[in-house]
């Protein structure tokens, strides 16, 4: 409120008075507003005012949320302050009740301690009595009348002060003071001196205000009415359904609710799912139909009663009848069938002490992982679901939004259940070595509690905020490699290989499965495929592990072959080599093969690929230059490391090869390439082989020809045992090689080898790179000392 103020000093006298810094608020000229003291200086400026005449300068801080401002944090214009009483709170705070005076700018402080002092100038007020102020005064009055009346901040009597506020300067102030307006414009208010230039600030504010003013009340008036029409329309079928009820007439809502009680009685579900389904439909009940809530319950119940969560289907426990459904579905994979019998044995003897295994299939695409999946489910008499797990990054996907969002649904766990029907279905988890992680969280971690036998009984989804059980379901995931999966999670999968398929094995799964497939698939009846056409396609026109290329071939040749039927032109019976060629176009596969003679600085070595194995041959040449070991065809880190290590072992042991000493090596330049460069190589198997190589070019004695080999090699000449030897081996067996040198301790893999392979070649097991040369290089064709001068790098020392 505004009061009669006489200027207690003249315009233009310089004062100094003490300062009380403002934090979020300004004091106008002529207003009274209770001021709350609480820090310590400015309590000490108050207390000297009191003793003095009772007058302070106030002012705003530039930064509100500053506890301790300095002089440099004030602004430069304040307002002298009458305190006219001080109360001392029971807190031991202080509030003080002040009138602001009028406008001043502060010069300088001259005293910061115990309390500010500064140097202030009145500032005067500039003002006239035009008629464009005074049409001024009637045009804020008027928007300050209307704002008044809607906005539920501003106290009934400032209208009717404001109108007996003499002078514009009076008038603008006091608006000022009762807006809720931003520190910043409150204090542009207070340096304004001019009173019209004040109001015509506030003229546009004050439109502002009551254009947001009048949109909040036109909002307020549609909501209104909207509950209005909400509460008649709740009265109405209130009544309508007390007529039906005398007139023995059923309502369709009050019938659908009894529908979904009789459903909840009826879905077997546990004590704690039985409880929450009738908890929403009483809310469902009560409600008035058109509220939006009242779908978000429906589907809630509509989940939780379609669930299972008792139906289970009868395990097929005859073990002979499942191990003949397996094999007549698939050949090979003798270790995943050997598993699913073994849990049928268990099934049989111990139901109720066993858990349900959670299996991971581990292999390169196309070896029969998903399908394996399906044929077990057949097997089992259970019901198959699979989810594609690649690509997916959010939490959510795993175990569902929560009902407060809009949309919301549960997980796949438990969208993928309700579609199975059963409690108990064979289901497979794809690719889980493919989901990803962002900012929506980790799926991998949600899914530890899903296939965690210790956890699973109460699975939790966000949607249905239930325990869920799903003990009973045989989990199955798939993957190409294992290491993108996290080490928890790995650790709570039981981990079975699917190595990839020999060549033998894919010519079998052609005759039982793929070429009758392909054959009902086309409509051709009589087609016969030779072994050496199969071989052909097997070696020139697929690179893989799993057989999906080769089906698409022998597709290819029988789709050319019902055309021909289809033309009525003639048609081969009997696919053989030449016609695999004609119907397929020459070979997309150069496959290695062994050396035709015995070369000096070329070992082969044998490779584990994600299609099987292969041949890799290893280059060494010798010549002049500044030691430097030179290293191409795209070799890893690992790789390169083995190369290192191998020059290390042949320098150091150099007498024993016949080298002088290694300052001959200075003098030379030693290249280590691996041919087909495009293809990046990396792993430490191939240690011994870039060593053999490197003796054979720098003593100039030739490799054998029909020799592979693969190991690790560590600088005392050490052989440490590799991975991937099957496929090696296998590889090494194609290509026509018939001895392969591998590590001692890998001779416990020989049990993969088929046995028509081990019949077919000889193996060396070596402990130490000795026994590798000794076995791989002819030292007596090429002695150092008559080697070739290109590589014969002892004789110049």
């Amino acid at each position: 409120m505004s009061s009669d103020f006489e200027a207690a000093n003249p315009a233009e006298e310089i004062e100094e008075l003490p300062v009380i810094p403002l934090r979020d608020m300004v004091l106008f000229p002529r207003i009274f507003a209770p001021l709350y003291v609480g820090r310590d200086r400015s309590l000490r400026a108050v207390e000297a005012a009191l003793a003095a005449d009772e007058r302070v300068v106030a002012v705003a801080q530039i930064d509100e949320n500053e506890e301790f401002p300095d002089t440099d944090d004030l602004h430069a214009v304040g307002t002298d302050t009458l305190v006219s009483r001080l109360l001392r709170m029971p807190d031991g705070s202080t509030n003080i009740l002040a009138q602001g005076q009028q406008r001043v700018r502060i010069l300088e402080y001259v005293q910061t301690e115990p309390y500010f002092v500064a140097r202030v100038k009145p500032i005067p007020e500039v003002s006239d009595n035009s008629l464009t102020t005074e049409a001024l005064m009637r045009a804020v009055l008027a928007l300050f009348e209307k704002v008044a009346q809607l906005s539920r901040d501003i106290p009934d009597d400032a209208f009717v002060a404001a109108m007996n506020a003499e002078g514009p300067g009076a008038l603008a102030d006091l608006i000022a003071s009762t807006l809720d307006l931003e520190l910043e414009a409150r204090q542009d208010m207070l340096e304004t001196a001019d009173a019209t230039v004040r109001l015509q600030k506030l003229n546009v504010i004050l439109a502002k205000e009551l254009e947001i003013l009048e949109l909040e009340s036109r909002i307020q008036s549609q909501v209104q009415e909207e509950m209005d029409k909400n509460q008649r329309e709740y009265y109405l079928r209130e009544q309508m359904r007390i007529i039906q009820g005398e007139l023995g007439e059923m309502d369709p809502i009050l019938q659908e609710i009894n529908t979904l009680r009789e459903q909840i009685r009826e879905a077997n579900m546990s004590a704690e799912a039985t409880e929450k389904a009738l908890q929403e439909l009483d809310r469902l009940a009560a409600m008035p139909s058109a509220m939006p809530e009242t779908t978000v319950i429906r589907t809630y119940i509509d989940w939780l009663v379609s669930l299972p969560w008792q139906q289970a289907t009868e395990d097929n426990l005859d073990i002979e009848w499942v191990a003949k459904v397996l094999e007549n579905n698939h050949y090979g994979l003798p270790k995943a069938k050997e598993r699913i019998l073994e849990f049928i044995a268990v099934r049989k003897l111990a139901a109720d002490k066993m858990k349900s295994p959670i299996l991971c299939f581990v292999g390169p695409p196309g070896t029969g992982k998903t399908s394996l999946g399906k044929s077990i489910a057949d097997a089992l008499g259970r019901k198959f679901v699979r989810v594609s797990l690649g690509g997916i990054r959010d939490e959510a996907e795993i175990r569902g939004h929560r009902r407060t969002y809009v949309g919301a649904l549960p997980g796949r766990i438990i969208q993928t259940m309700r579609r199975a029907g059963t409690v108990n279905p064979v289901f497979m988890l794809d690719e889980i070595d493919k989901i990803g992680a962002d900012f929506r969280g980790d799926p991998s971690s949600a899914l530890l509690e899903v296939l965690d036998p210790e956890q699973n009984f109460a699975f939790s989804d966000h949607y249905l905020e239930l325990a869920y059980d799903l003990s009973k379901v045989m989990f199955i995931t798939t993957a190409n490699v294992l290491d993108s999966i996290p080490p928890a999670l790995q650790d709570r999968l039981e981990v079975i290989e699917f190595p990839g398929y020999i060549e033998e094995e894919k010519i079998e799964i052609a005759r039982r499965f793929l070429i009758p497939r392909q054959m009902e698939s086309t409509g051709i009846s009589h087609l016969h495929f030779t072994e050496e056409a199969l071989q052909q396609i097997i070696r020139e026109y697929t690179l893989e592990a799993g057989v999906r290329n080769l089906e698409r071939e022998i597709g290819k040749i029988c789709r050319k072959v019902a055309r021909r039927v289809a033309e009525g032109k003639s048609y081969p019976k009997i696919v053989g080599r030449s016609q695999v060629q004609r119907f397929l176009g020459p070979p997309l596969i150069i496959n290695h093969v062994a050396e035709e003679a015995n070369e000096v600085g070329v070992a082969m070595g044998v490779a584990w690929t994600e299609a099987g194995g292969d041949l890799m041959a290893v280059e060494v040449t010798v010549m002049e230059g500044k030691g430097n070991l030179i290293l191409t065809g795209q070799l890893g880190d690992i790789m390169q490391e083995s190369a290192q290590a191998a020059l290390s072992y042949i320098r150091s042991h150099g007498e024993r090869f016949g080298l002088a000493n290694d300052m001959d090596f200075d003098k030379h330049d030693i290249h280590v390439h691996v041919p087909e460069g495009a293809i990046p190589k990396d792993g430490p198997s191939a240690g011994i082989t870039i060593a053999t190589a490197l003796v054979s070019a720098l003593t100039g004695w030739p490799v054998r020809r029909d020799v592979a080999m693969t190991g690790e090699i560590t600088l005392r000449g050490r052989v440490l045992p590799v991975g991937g030897f099957r496929e090696k081996t296998l590889a090494a067996h194609r290509a026509g090689i018939k001895m392969l040198i591998a590590p001692e301790k890998n001779k416990r893999d020989l049990i993969e080898i088929p046995k028509k392979v081990q019949r077919r070649m000889s193996f060396v097991w070596v402990k130490h790179m000795d026994e590798v040369l000794e076995t791989a290089l002819i030292m007596d064709a090429c002695p150092p000392e008559e080697a070739p001068t290109e590589v014969a790098i002892a004789e110049e020392v």
